[in-house]
């Protein structure tokens, strides 16, 4: 299959649905709604929810209300991104090539339009009209899976963990920590959630799973990568920013090099995690890959 090929079919879904449940340009409060839809609809590669369509498409037929599903992730997603971006942060100008949220709409306007995208998440994949035809109990599992991954045991814990290491000489197991909770557990999520949404058994769930965790770590050593490798124009914000704030990264233990194989070691992991399943889980074999191979 041609993955850059899905990836862009699946990526103008995502960005036609999230424009469309995205609160209508005009809407009072409308400085906040503005901010918001800056932001959410601002670009992206949208690896999260099409992660989960891949997941889901890997078991069968789309299930009931996978959109809104995958979709919550991406809100989840940029709500993180706007209030890393915060001069109590990272403190970073540029996101996707743009002004951060918060140099165009102000630092308190920017907090509480990720705090409405973080709450607008768990409205998706609880309106009836998005979710009809979910069966209960997976739309709950669903729902706990979110929010395991983005909260405190998950992304928000993983933040804190970054916050605390940085101009520290912390060890590999730190870092690995401190990536396994603030990528690795939304990956995670994003995975678990499209392989419940789509029916899957114990054995599935825990291969999915499996191969969520390794990508979620070759995800993040590529990042990493890319802040040493990459310029402003292919990352769509400014690069070194790793060092320049004294943390330490996967390239700082292993060197580039050293990196880029452990990263490629994780991906044939991956890959290996999904024999039992046939060619309806290509897409989610190829994102594995695609992972490591992107410049952004």
């Amino acid at each position: 299959m041609n993955i850059k090929d899905y990836l862009e079919q699946q990526r103008v879904a995502v960005d036609r649905f999230l424009d469309e449940v995205a609160p209508p340009v005009g809407t009072p409060p409308v400085t906040l709604h503005e901010s918001m839809r800056y932001s959410l609809l601002a670009g992206g590669k949208r690896v999260r929810p099409i992660l989960t369509i891949a997941a889901a498409e890997a078991l069968g037929p789309p299930p009931p209300g996978l959109m809104a599903v995958a979709c919550s992730l991406e809100l989840i997603h940029t709500y993180s991104l706007i209030h890393d971006d915060l001069p109590s942060m990272d403190n970073d100008d540029f996101r996707r090539g743009k002004p951060t949220n918060h140099k165009v709409y102000g630092e308190a306007m920017a907090i509480l339009a990720g705090d409405a995208l973080l709450t607008m998440a768990f409205d998706l994949i609880s309106r009836p009209d998005l979710m009809k035809g979910c069966d209960a109990g997976r739309q709950v599992r669903i729902l706990q899976e979110l929010a395991l991954g983005s909260g405190n045991m998950g992304m928000v814990g993983g933040q804190v963990f970054d916050i605390q290491a940085e101009h520290k000489d912390i060890d590999l197991t730190a870092l690995q920590n401190i990536h396994k909770h603030k990528t690795g557990m939304l990956i995670r999520a994003a995975v678990r959630m499209g392989a419940i949404a789509g029916g899957a058994n114990d054995r599935q769930l825990d291969d999915m799973t499996g191969y969520a965790e390794d990508i979620g770590l070759a995800f993040q050593i590529a990042d990493d990568v890319l802040n040493v490798t990459g310029t402003r124009e292919e990352l769509g914000k400014n690069p070194n920013t790793d060092a320049e704030r004294g943390k330490k990264t996967y390239p700082t233990f292993y060197g580039v090099e050293g990196a880029k194989r452990l990263a490629d070691e994780c991906v044939t992991r991956a890959v290996a995690r999904l024999g039992s399943f046939g060619s309806s889980a290509d897409p989610l074999r190829e994102l594995a890959r695609y992972i490591t191979a992107r410049k952004n």
